[in-house]
């Protein structure tokens, strides 16, 4: 793998201003274009390296895109990795699965590695650069989504690797989705440091790479149980601070109509106190031991000799007192 090296320090990379000059006559690039091209010339980007890449331009372009066959394009529309369950639903759906002969994938990885020899190659012309030519600029976007694509084609052209190897995994504790999530990092990665050189097909090397990711999550995982022994309580994830503080306020609230009640701020006749005392259990008890209970409309119309309707009027006028004294104590009305 061909590293890429500059004069100047990562330090300095990073902390270089990319500028793009375009010429007036040329559109800007756009926003997603200017993030791309920043990423690329500070960032990390490698390639495999390949002795074709090294002939003269025209004669490699030619021999890795315009002599190679065509290759056809995956159908990933089976491809559902949420599920926990997956059925092959290739073979409900007449859907064209493709599998690459070693020759085609050689093709594709050529010409994936070379998109990125020649992103590699316009970084090399302008890392030391305070400004970069707008030709310059969009030959390299246009290497960097060139690549993108044949690394799209090729990992979704081996996504049936990920469910496979994720099938063949006994890890329970795991979810699915998650599994297959690691396996699709993992795949992506493969398809980076793949040397197709070497003369292996990519599922063998891809399938190790998927089972050692698979191996690390487990690991992860144990280490995690180790540490918090304890199973996970959605319960725990909520938090009681407001329901703590709405209890500490009625608390507070209650206290504060003991006292208005008890001093008759609100100048309660005896009655309406007598009637507040029982509806709301605010009596004073006779054994300390004894909590009182709030009565009924109709008990207190039996203790003072009225009908529960007439207790209900005596209620709702006391209440109205109290509630224009709090305002009038706390809110200055």
């Amino acid at each position: 793998m061909k590293n890429l090296t500059h004069a100047n320090s990562p330090l300095a990379q990073v902390r270089k201003v990319v500028r793009v000059e375009l010429a007036p006559s040329r559109s800007r690039l756009s926003l997603r274009d200017q993030l791309i091209l920043k990423r690329v010339l500070t960032g990390k980007y490698e390639y495999m390296d390949s002795p074709i890449f090294h002939r003269n331009g025209p004669d490699a372009q030619q021999t890795i895109f315009d002599d190679a066959p065509a290759i056809p394009m995956p159908d990933t529309s089976w491809y559902h990795p949420i599920m926990d369950k997956l059925t092959d639903n290739r073979q409900n759906k007449n859907v064209r699965a493709v599998l690459l002969s070693a020759k085609q994938e050689q093709v594709l990885f050529l010409q994936f590695n070379y998109c990125r020899y020649m992103v590699c190659r316009i970084r090399d012309k302008v890392s030391t650069q305070e400004a970069i030519d707008s030709r310059l600029a969009q030959d390299l976007i246009h290497w960097y989504h060139k690549a993108d694509t044949y690394r799209d084609q090729i990992a979704q052209t081996n996504l049936a690797l990920v469910l496979a190897m994720a099938k063949r995994t006994r890890m329970s504790e795991v979810d699915f989705s998650d599994l297959v999530s690691e396996g699709n990092m993992a795949l992506l990665r493969a398809v980076d440091k793949f040397d197709v050189g070497r003369g292996f097909k990519f599922s063998t090397y891809a399938c190790r790479a998927i089972l050692k990711a698979f191996s690390r999550t487990g690991v992860k995982l144990s280490r995690y149980r180790q540490l918090f022994p304890t199973d996970f309580d959605p319960a725990l994830e909520k938090s009681d601070f407001l329901e703590i503080k709405r209890a500490e306020h009625e608390g507070d609230c209650v206290d504060e109509l003991k006292l208005i009640i008890q001093s008759n701020r609100a100048d309660l006749s005896n009655i309406e106190a007598e009637v507040i005392e029982h509806r709301f259990g605010l009596q004073q008890p006779v054994d300390s031991g004894e909590e009182l209970q709030p009565l009924t409309l109709e008990q207190v119309g039996k203790i003072i000799g009225v009908t529960k309707e007439r207790v209900r009027q005596i209620q709702n006028k006391a209440l109205e007192k109290i509630r224009f004294r709090l305002e009038e104590d706390f809110l200055g009305l």
